[in-house]
């Protein structure tokens, strides 16, 4: 087991990178791939043909490596957490009191 074929922690303190996807990204794709073969299931079981369904799940399992990698590439390690949190922050701050602009009175 000494000679691994995956190296998967870089280091101490480091996030998990497996094959270039990083920290949370490793597990969304792998929700993916689960949603991936229910949809497969799902599709086989209600009789589309066999074909078919892997030419579904082909051409969405593609979508889904490009999309997270690409997400993976722009938004790093925490990157996406930011952006989502930027969203939250107003771009304008309205006071229609003046008590704000005021000097304090001390005693």
């Amino acid at each position: 087991m000494a000679n691994s074929v995956y190296n998967i922690n870089k280091g101490i303190n480091k996030s998990i990178e497996f094959k270039g996807l990083k920290a949370q990204y490793i597990w969304w794709l792998g929700g993916g791939l689960i949603a991936l073969l229910i949809l497969f299931a799902v599709l086989y079981i209600s009789g589309v043909n066999t074909f078919i369904c892997l030419g579904i799940i082909g051409i969405a399992g593609t979508f889904l490596f490009i999309h997270i990698y690409r997400m993976s590439n722009t938004y790093g390690e925490h990157g996406m957490m930011k952006k989502i949190a930027k969203r939250n922050v107003p771009g304008v701050l309205k006071s229609n009191d003046r008590k704000a602009f005021l000097p304090c009175k001390r005693n």
